[in-house]
């Protein structure tokens, strides 16, 4: 990382600031290639700032190895801009761009929004303020928190309350919106928790707030009235997939117990906050959430295993190979994420009783598959809707059945 010589700290302007102070607040703005919209990004906010927050600020632009402009235009805007620093760096990743800003920083308050400029900023003031009270120690903007006003597409829509459901049930996440680029933290906090962020990517926010929830910190939430970007260049497919591998990496972290929480709540001097107490089953949504995304594993890794097996094996040998040893994986994998059932006693009745469950529901969908073809009047057509109808029904059933029976505390 570099820092360029005309990003050294200067003394705000205006109202806002007192001569040599240092500033309260240090706002970074991550960009990578955006030369048509950084100037005016950065004069508005610079504008916002000193017209509307009662500190000593700086903006810090902070260059994710641009290969256009976007760098010599920083570097104009520090030149005439007091406050306003310039960080580039080699590599790009809006994670790294972050930590490494924000490592660095000398301000009390560390906060971050996106170029695009898609948040009101007149959600800025109530976002950073707790922080300066020391009332809270991070504090985030939220699409679709209660009094949000967003304009965005069906697709980002359903791909933010998805992932946002997914950390709910996988990390029992208790904030509603991870990835809204429109967050703050206290530098104590800050440099605590850093170092075990491991995410250079999209997915550092959410590591930094499952992390902040876990040591027991308070996480504010500011509704934000929010405009979606058209011309946004995340991919979100791609997104997607680097998030759901970082909330597996976390899962695996936690399940091992390699990250040092409790001493981090120690040092903070924060009590610890429940996410799942040993012996307490998580909530029916977390459940039904984790049985989906068990499920939708399994199907995957039935295939598979299915197309694997079938190279050396006749279809019906393979399909059983297949389906039991996914069976067996399937209900260790709910005994211990969806009803949370952990250590050995009682493991082979689970699985026992696991192997009925899934010869009830294989049962009703050979059953009904049957029973059409017995029927004459049967087309082929109707082969795939019975069957999608029998397996819903069929994993209504499963799930009842796990957590009424085989994983029903105190049977």
């Amino acid at each position: 990382m570099t820092t360029s010589a005309d990003a050294s700290p200067a003394a705000p302007r205006g109202r806002s600031s007192e001569s040599g102070s240092t500033p309260v607040l240090d706002v970074v703005i991550p960009v990578y290639n955006e030369e048509n919209d950084l100037a005016g990004c950065v004069r508005r906010l610079h504008a916002h700032l000193t017209d509307a927050v009662p500190y000593p600020f700086r903006i810090t632009i902070a260059d994710n190895a641009s290969t256009d402009h976007t760098l010599a235009i920083a570097h104009r805007l520090a030149a005439d801009l007091p406050e306003v620093a310039v960080c580039h760096l080699d590599e790009k990743g809006r994670g790294r761009a972050l930590n490494a800003v924000w490592s660095a920083s000398d301000a009390q308050v560390l906060a971050y929004l996106d170029v695009d400029m898609s948040t009101d900023l007149a959600a800025l003031l109530p976002l950073v303020a707790p922080l300066i009270s020391g009332h809270s120690d991070l504090a985030i903007g939220s699409r679709l928190a209660r009094g949000a006003r967003v304009v965005r597409g069906p697709k980002r829509e359903f791909v933010s309350r998805c992932y946002n459901l997914i950390l709910r049930g996988t990390l029992a996440a208790r904030f509603s919106d991870a990835q809204c680029g429109f967050k703050a933290i206290r530098a104590d906090v800050a440099r605590r928790l850093l170092p075990l962020v491991e995410d250079t990517g999209w997915f550092f926010d959410t590591e930094l707030l499952v992390l902040a929830q876990r040591t027991g910190l308070r996480i504010h939430e500011v509704p934000v009235d929010w405009i979606d970007d058209p011309a946004s260049s995340v991919k979100i497919v791609a997104t997607a997939a680097a998030d759901l591998k970082g909330v597996a990496r976390m899962l695996k972290a936690f399940t091992t117990g390699t990250l040092p929480l409790r001493e981090i709540r120690a040092q903070l001097g924060r009590a610890p906050i429940s996410v799942s107490a040993p012996g307490v089953p998580p909530r029916l949504a977390t459940q039904l959430v984790r049985f989906a995304a068990i499920g939708v594993t399994s199907t995957l890794a039935y295939l598979a295993l299915f197309l694997l097996l079938r190279l050396g094996m006749g279809a019906q040998a393979a399909n059983f190979v297949a389906l039991a040893v996914t069976a067996v994986a399937n209900t260790a994998a709910n005994r211990r994420f969806t009803f949370g059932v952990r250590g050995r006693k009682d493991a082979g009745r689970h699985q026992f009783e696991g192997l009925i469950v899934f010869g009830l529901g294989l049962a009703l969908t050979s059953g009904s598959l049957a029973l059409l073809n017995g029927y004459t009047g049967a087309s082929r057509v109707a082969e795939p809707v019975v069957l999608v109808l029998a397996n819903l029904v069929a994993t209504l059933l499963r799930f009842l059945l796990l957590r009424n029976w085989v994983f029903r505390k105190n049977r």
